[in-house]
């Protein structure tokens, strides 16, 4: 087993102002091109991201970074994002670097295991379910309210905290207006992708740019609530197609009927995403209206 790769000296100096002397630096993934660690320190704790330097996409994935800090400060400029969750960002011999203010939670995934228990349909489940889908509506109509799409929608960039509140993370592939954009945005995770975006991969070059709307985020709220309550994806296919296969199923805009794979029925909830998954984006509800459906 190799030495974990350490976080940029540069990055882990100027935040020592944020957490004080690091107690415990952690690893949390190393993959694609791009690292995150877990900055703890007695005054707080921090995510900060960087490019692997050595990396064959290493100048992509500086680029992806300088974007992401783009979209942070435009966010928060709009009241769509809190002043407290960007921390700082800077460059160090190799690339670029984001630290965020920690957020403790569960991703979407593990955190509604016990919801997919066929035998958790409980009084107290109901509204806990309902509260997650909730929170996560409110923050994605701030940014839709201020002409941005979120565009990477999924179980991974949404954590559920203690509290029962969906965090959004992950801001890298935002669409919005003057956003500065130096990464062509050519979708996110397949599953969750909006037949519309997936549609529109399959049409144009893959350096073309696509500009995802409000519209799509709702398809991809609609997926993974779909995903992480049943289990099921909400389109199926063969795992061993590739992605631009994978795309042309999504693309048709048939999805699974909830009521076929639902653990338990839950029949405002069911109804509340089988609206988000309508294949025309203009009979999806805006995120505003699902604030109140939930």
């Amino acid at each position: 087993m190799g030495q974990a790769p350490a976080p940029p000296g540069e990055a882990v100096a100027l935040l020592t102002g944020h957490t004080s002397e690091p107690t415990t630096i952690q690893l949390l993934s190393d993959r694609r091109g791009s690292r995150a660690w877990k900055i703890q320190g007695p005054q707080g704790a921090v995510a900060l991201k960087a490019n692997d330097p050595d990396g064959d996409n290493a100048r992509d994935k500086a680029a992806e970074m300088a974007q992401e800090d783009d979209h942070l400060r435009h966010l928060t400029a709009a009241d769509a994002l809190s002043p407290d969750y960007r921390v700082s960002a800077g460059t160090f011999d190799g690339g670029r670097w984001l630290a965020v203010n920690w957020i403790d939670g569960a991703p979407l995934w593990r955190a509604l295991a016990l919801a997919r228990d066929p035998e958790r349909d409980r009084a107290s489940v109901r509204p806990w379910l309902a509260g997650i889908a909730r929170t996560w509506t409110e923050h994605l109509a701030l940014m839709h309210a201020a002409g941005w799409a979120h565009a990477d929608v999924q179980p991974t960039n949404t954590l559920v905290t203690p509290d029962g509140h969906a965090a959004v993370i992950d801001y890298a592939l935002a669409c919005g207006p003057g956003d500065g954009r130096r990464v062509p945005y050519r979708g996110a995770l397949t599953h969750t992708t909006a037949p519309e975006l997936a549609a529109a991969v399959l049409a144009t070059p893959a350096d073309t740019h696509l500009q995802a709307q409000p519209a799509a985020d709702i398809w991809s709220l609609g997926a993974s609530l779909f995903w992480c309550w049943t289990g099921h994806r909400p389109v199926p296919y063969d795992d061993d197609l590739d992605r631009l296969e994978k795309l042309a199923v999504i693309a048709k805009g048939t999805t699974t009927p909830l009521r076929d794979v639902r653990p338990w029925p839950f029949p405002a909830f069911e109804d509340a995403i089988t609206a988000c998954l309508a294949p025309d984006p203009a009979d999806r509800p805006t995120a505003k209206e699902l604030t109140a459906a939930w």
